[in-house]
């Protein structure tokens, strides 16, 4: 196996590039290795685990490792499948530092024996994004019907969209190519602002990749059988199979992937118009879920996507099938609840029109859709008006009458029209400096209710990230890196202190996957094999497990979050915890504690709260 990992340097000012090879003991993957590249090189890094191309499933995540535009900290997005045509390149890592003059398309292509080929091209973007489907779709398509047929097998394109341009929170599409043509079932390394991080400081809007070398990968399953024969009795088939059951279909719910099963089982905890459904009481919540959700917006899931097996992966052989679509359209949850229960939106239809205008623009989806539900919640309020954002008319924002066809469509096309005038800066909505700025300048020139009502976690002086769509409080945990699974997201309640430390232990457990490239699907048997996977192909899982550890505090070391500035995040966190004991029927005593704590003094009990939060993790991750 191999004992260095080969990272190609390219300076996107000049043209210039150098390959140098590291170690594997002092860095094992795209996570270790790219956090020391940015913190020493302030370079933009993408690339694979040193198991891709093996026949491990879920191996194959492309993962994006820089500064983010939105986060204002080093952070790490990831793309699903991406990393098995990269892998072809005969590299585990690209590094970008410099700005090409204009935007560009980075080109890289390998034969195999041959030195890499690297090339920088102007890209006319503003002309492409207005071509076809639109935004990155479109940039995706000229990119590979530009340079596709120079590649001796498919190659793999990765595209930015006007958000980037625009605002601190675009992503990263890409897509699996087939025969020269590209697949609907696009992925995305959303979270982060990574696409605004690609284009605004380094130039490149496209990036497009392949080649046919081929190394050494591990294919030996009789080999990989044996550990996991020995360790579940089980082959490594049936053991992934049963592990990435929910992503597939779960025959106790009768459906699948992240959108069915959540939706299926949230109920009372589903969020709902800007989070404001924490403050209704169970019966209002179950209710809604129940006509709203079950009996149309999950209903039309099922019935248009899982009876008609519209299953597909992102790119690489997989049984998890995660990728659930109806035609072009593909149905996760977190995208779907954003811009679907959050923003007002109950209906399929509404909510594919609204998603498909964020994807175009190349939009964080969870961040698109928590921002133009807060903003909604400012038009229905009358904090701002539709002038104001450059748009006509205000949201159907309220359970009470929800026509679930009309009010959605109605709500899907105003968020439509704050994504337009979002790229073209009408009336107020500037947001190329983040949403958290925009928040405190509306809330200090308008109504101080607008920032309230803005549920966002806050680093360094101007950072910001939308929580994951969970309503439990570690969705507002002062960790280093919020927006991904680096915390725990799990129901029940665990004192802040305990609740910090578990976050810790999530965020290890996270990294030892990413830093194999791993998706995080495969967890239930990755986490616990993964260590001895790396000792039994390296003969270093207590160096691994080490470096995991570094890598973690090493990240922490740099945790610049800050106390909850919005109202509102208060409210989600005392709710949650009403909850746990009101609907629940949690009866810990140090739950009760809290909630007469927050009942008594709310600013005083979430500072407390949310330090002893910090106090734990601290604990965890320290440096030796």
């Amino acid at each position: 196996m191999q004992d260095t990992l080969k990272v190609l340097f390219i300076d996107a000012g000049t043209g210039y590039y150098r390959m140098k090879r590291y170690k594997v003991g002092d860095f094992f993957g795209p996570i270790d290795l790219g956090f020391h590249l940015t913190a020493v090189h302030r370079t933009f890094n993408f690339g694979t685990g040193m198991l891709a191309g093996s026949i491990l499933p879920g191996s194959n995540r492309l993962f994006f490792v820089g500064y983010s535009a939105c986060w204002h900290n080093i952070y790490v997005s990831s793309a699903g499948g991406a990393g098995l045509v990269f892998d072809n390149l005969g590299l585990n890592m690209v590094a970008v530092t410099g700005r090409a003059p204009g935007p560009s398309v980075l080109f890289l292509n390998r034969m195999h024996g041959e030195e890499v080929e690297v090339e920088l091209a102007p890209l006319p973007v503003e002309q492409v994004w207005a071509q076809g489907r639109g935004g990155v779709f479109s940039l995706m398509e000229y990119v590979l019907e530009r340079y596709g047929g120079r590649y001796g097998q498919d190659p793999r394109v990765l595209a930015v969209g006007p958000s980037a341009a625009h605002t601190d929170f675009g992503a990263i599409a890409t897509a699996p190519c087939k025969g020269g043509k590209l697949s609907l079932v696009d992925s995305w390394a959303g979270r982060g602002g990574m696409g605004s991080q690609l284009l605004q400081t380094h130039g490149i809007a496209a990036v497009i990749y392949g080649g046919t070398v081929v190394d050494e990968d591990f294919r030996d399953r009789k080999v990989a059988d044996s550990w996991f024969q020995q360790r579940y009795q089980m082959s490594l088939a049936a053991k992934d199979m049963a592990a990435t059951a929910k992503y597939r279909f779960k025959e106790d719910v009768k459906t699948g992937g992240t959108f069915g099963v959540n939706f299926t089982t949230l109920k009372g905890r589903m969020l709902s118009f800007n989070y404001k459904s924490i403050y209704w009481d169970e019966a209002k919540r179950v209710d809604l879920h129940q006509k709203l959700v079950a009996g149309h917006y999950l209903k039309q899931f099922n019935e248009e996507t899982i009876m008609t097996k519209q299953f597909a992966t992102c790119g690489e052989p997989c049984v998890a099938v995660c990728k659930k679509m109806n035609r072009e359209y593909k149905k996760d949850y977190e995208p779907y609840q954003a811009m679907g229960p959050l923003s007002g939106i109950f209906d399929q239809r509404a909510a594919e029109k609204l998603n498909e205008r964020a994807s175009m623009y190349g939009f964080d989806a969870i961040s698109a859709g928590c921002v133009i539900s807060w903003l909604m919640e400012c038009l229905a309020e009358g904090w701002l008006k539709p002038g104001d954002l450059g748009v006509a008319t205000v949201p159907r924002f309220s359970p009470d009458g929800f026509a679930v066809e009309t009010d959605s469509m109605h709500n899907a096309e105003l968020g439509c029209a704050l994504l337009d005038s979002a790229i073209a800066h009408k009336g107020l909505l500037d947001l190329r400096r983040g949403a958290r700025k925009l928040a405190r300048a509306l809330a200090r020139d308008k109504d101080p209710r607008i920032h309230d009502a803005f549920v966002y976690n806050a680093n360094a002086r101007n950072g910001w990230m939308t929580p994951n769509q969970y309503w439990v409080p570690g969705a507002l945990a002062p960790m280093a890196m919020m927006g991904k699974y680096y915390f725990f997201y799990e129901d029940g309640f665990f004192p802040p202190r305990e609740l910090g430390r578990r976050c810790a232990e999530r965020m290890r457990k996270e990294i030892l996957l990413d830093n194999m490239g791993m998706c995080r699907f495969h967890r239930g048997w990755a986490e616990e094999m993964m260590p001895d996977i790396i000792g039994s192909l390296y003969g270093a899982k207590d160096e691994y497990l080490k470096r995991v550890d570094m890598t973690a505090t090493r990240i922490h070391s740099r945790n610049a979050a800050v106390y909850w500035e919005s109202g509102r995040n208060l409210d989600f966190v005392e709710s949650c915890l009403k909850r746990l004991r009101e609907v629940e029927g949690n009866q810990d005593a140090e739950l009760a504690r809290w909630v007469d704590t927050f009942a008594k003094d709310k600013k005083e009990a979430g500072q407390s709260f949310w330090y002893e939060l910090r106090r734990g993790a601290d604990e965890v991750l320290r440096e030796f």
